[in-house]
């Protein structure tokens, strides 16, 4: 559980640590639910110093890093057919990291190496964040999530 937008940016820059060339995010959740300050947190870990803004009006936003990040929202697109067709996901995004807010929008599009980010909760509440590796080489996430309560991992 992260109790506010600092320790969920926090999850986010701790996570960023084992991040990879090519490695795609999936951030899940409601409107309002962090995955924008989640997204923050993990290009801070990156080391990007750009201020990271959700992209909903752009649909990708690219930042320089360690990697780089790959900042797609899905939020205005109906499918995976319009986010493909669009062009969201393609070849460079191999030589650094994708991170997709909206991310249950592309369905089975989705590849299975991924890292799932699952964050339950809104407005002022706690949230609750489940990190669900989709292959076993996304395993390397689980292993910086801060020994705090703020997160689970899933297998």
């Amino acid at each position: 559980m992260t109790r506010d937008a600092a320790e969920t940016r926090a999850l986010g820059a701790a996570l960023a640590s084992a991040a990879r060339p090519g490695d795609m995010i999936s951030l899940v959740g409601d409107l309002g639910a962090g995955k924008t300050q989640f997204a923050k947190g993990f290009g801070a870990g990156l080391g990007i110093t750009d201020t990271i803004v959700s992209p909903s009006f752009v649909l990708m936003a690219e930042y320089r890093g360690r990697l780089p990040l790959f900042h797609v929202d899905l939020y205005r697109l109906a499918d995976a057919a319009e986010a493909l067709a669009g062009g969201l996901i393609d070849d460079r995004q191999a030589e650094g990291v994708t991170l997709v807010e909206w991310a249950e929008r592309l369905a089975e599009a989705l590849p299975d190496g991924r890292l799932d980010v699952i964050i339950d909760g809104a407005g002022d509440d706690p949230r609750q964040i489940r990190i669900r590796p989709g292959i076993d080489s996304y395993d390397r996430y689980l292993e910086l999530i801060p020994e705090t309560p703020a997160s689970e991992a899933e297998r």
